[in-house]
């Protein structure tokens, strides 16, 4: 049911641009929008799509300046050369955000179809990526954040490992105290921070948030954006669970997004590589605690059976020579993925009431 008083803002939003002439004309489709708590609602003008409306959960403060952010980073975006979805309009009194309509095909969904251009697609992504990174920094008001400013350690403590202590070892696994995993993720964060140079971060670069529009990669989903290192979207965009690439495609990818970076003028793109690792495995970290806070707490079961790929994924990061000196996290992890083996993480879709 879409209450009639986001129906009338819609129709003022879509006259003041000359979309449409009265209510009569529309029809409201309510969309699905993943881990969002954001409403996402399909517009149709004469039975064809028009425009994408999005409303916030509510008009708390938290809620309304991821709001404020998406409209905001939306409009600088654009007029960067990003493509991104054209704003069409907006409603600040009930946070209404009106975006281009940009269909249904994500980069995921083709990944699911085995379509064989994929490969190129990656590419054309990463492009993508470089351009956000280099162009959207410029100009780039911190003010217009809905969270932090910058990822810096305090997020990737609180955030991300600190996420997958909370929502997935304790909340999910019931997992005792580990002892000395904190000082590890200290470590952890110090490590990814020593090599630092702020560029625009997306901060959640993945599959889902990419479309293809007319033959186009469009990025969505932006509004979490903050300055950051460039090493953390491209972490994001490889080790993504829902797309699954092996280890020799990404590094053949990463490879790619490099050279590119080197092309595009980057002084010291040694920074971003010796940086890759330990900001990949901060990623992994975050996602495994956000696919067990959905799952479990939001009850969102999609999210479930992308938990066990991600613990391999982290397991075997690890293993690398560059993380000895974690053995707390390498048990911890390698306890986690026994659990699942064993059938006692089944548990964990009912623990969160």
């Amino acid at each position: 049911m879409i209450e009639r008083e986001v129906q009338e803002a819609v129709v003022a939003r879509l006259i003041d641009g000359n979309l449409a002439g009265s209510l009569e004309e529309l029809e409201f489709q309510p969309l699905f929008g993943d881990g969002s708590s954001r409403r996402f609602i399909r517009v149709f003008r004469n039975q064809e799509p028009c425009c994408l409306a999005v409303v916030p959960a509510s008009l708390q403060a938290k809620d309304f300046a991821e709001f404020r952010a998406s409209l905001t980073i939306a409009k600088h975006l654009h007029s960067r050369g990003v493509p991104v979805p054209r704003v069409l309009g907006a409603d600040t009194r009930i946070g209404l955000i009106l975006f281009e309509d940009l269909g249904d095909s994500r980069l995921y969904d083709r990944l699911q179809a085995g379509r064989e251009d994929s490969g190129r697609i990656y590419r054309e992504v990463i492009d993508v990526l470089v351009h956000m990174q280099l162009a959207g920094v410029e100009q780039f008001d911190r003010g217009w954040c809905s969270d932090t400013e910058v990822y810096d350690m305090e997020v990737m403590i609180e955030r991300e490992s600190g996420y997958f202590y909370q929502a997935f070892w304790k909340d999910t696994l019931y997992g005792d105290e580990v002892f000395g995993l904190d000082e590890e993720f200290d470590r952890l964060a110090c490590l990814a921070a020593e090599q630092f140079e702020l560029f625009f971060m997306h901060r959640d670069f993945q599959s889902r948030n990419l479309m293809i529009k007319d033959g186009r990669v469009r990025v969505i989903d932006f509004q979490a954006a903050r300055l950051g290192p460039p090493g953390y979207d491209i972490a994001s965009l490889l080790i993504d669970p829902y797309a699954s690439l092996g280890s020799r495609i990404q590094q053949e990818l990463l490879d790619y997004y490099l050279e590119r970076m080197s092309e595009a003028g980057v002084a010291d793109v040694e920074k971003i590589k010796a940086s890759y690792p330990y900001l990949a495995v901060q990623r992994n970290l975050q996602i495994i605690g956000a696919f067990s806070f959905l799952s479990g707490k939001k009850r969102k079961v999609f999210f479930k059976q992308f938990i066990y790929p991600s613990l391999i994924m982290l397991e075997n990061r690890l293993i690398d020579p560059g993380f000895d000196d974690f053995p707390t996290l390498r048990r911890t992890v390698a306890e986690a993925i026994r659990a699942y083996r064993s059938g006692l993480a089944n548990r964990f879709s009912t623990s969160n009431d």
